[in-house]
């Protein structure tokens, strides 16, 4: 391959193979050759990424960055168990695959060893702390939580303003059932009482 046709590889870049076309008329051998040299791993059928390194080896692509490629798009959210833990409203549980919102594609995904449950569903452009609080009331039963902990939990979380009430009730309204927004809207009448 001549060095000018050589394609540039960032470093923990994921790419499609459609993306080296650019390069050649046929860029499924061409990220086959870049394969065998060592500048790409495949992941999934058609999706390549360009190891980075580190003292210990070559350093895998982040989630994030896995998903930008997957889904071709930047319009999703890693959300489930590592967000609602942060919350600080009792969620323990944890899951073997990360729970990802999206606008394209639903189901389970295994993408460089790691797997992946796309959902699609709506959420905010830019979710806010209160939108998470949303999701794991909608998810409790799969996060590990107790109800009644999880009643106790907002209303400290109010009362306390680590989640904004107006906020949380506009997440409620536009992403929960009606028995999310009743229980938010009990959970803040309660905690502004005790306040």
């Amino acid at each position: 391959m001549p060095a000018a046709a050589r394609p540039e590889l960032e470093a923990n870049r994921v790419y499609r193979t459609k993306q080296f076309a650019r390069w050649g008329k046929n860029p499924s051998r061409l990220v086959q050759r870049l394969v065998q040299e060592g500048q790409l791993r495949e992941l999934a059928h058609g999706l390549y990424y360009a190891p980075g390194k580190s003292r210990f080896g070559a350093v895998p692509p982040r989630d994030d960055e896995l998903l930008r490629a997957f889904l071709e798009t930047d319009d999703y959210v890693l959300t489930g168990p590592p967000a609602w833990t942060t919350l600080g409203l009792g969620a323990t549980a944890m899951f073997a695959s990360t729970l990802v919102y999206n606008r394209k594609r639903s189901g389970e995904f295994e993408l460089g060893g790691r797997t992946f449950l796309l959902r699609r569903v709506a959420f905010p452009a830019k979710p806010p702390r209160e939108w998470f609080a949303i999701d794991l009331i909608e998810h409790q039963a799969m996060a590990g939580v107790a109800p009644d902990a999880l009643v106790a939990g907002l209303m400290r979380e109010v009362r306390e303003r680590r989640l904004d009430p107006i906020v949380l009730a506009e997440m409620a309204a536009a992403y929960g059932t009606h028995a999310t927004l009743a229980l938010v809207r009990h959970c803040i009448q309660h905690a502004q009482e005790a306040a």
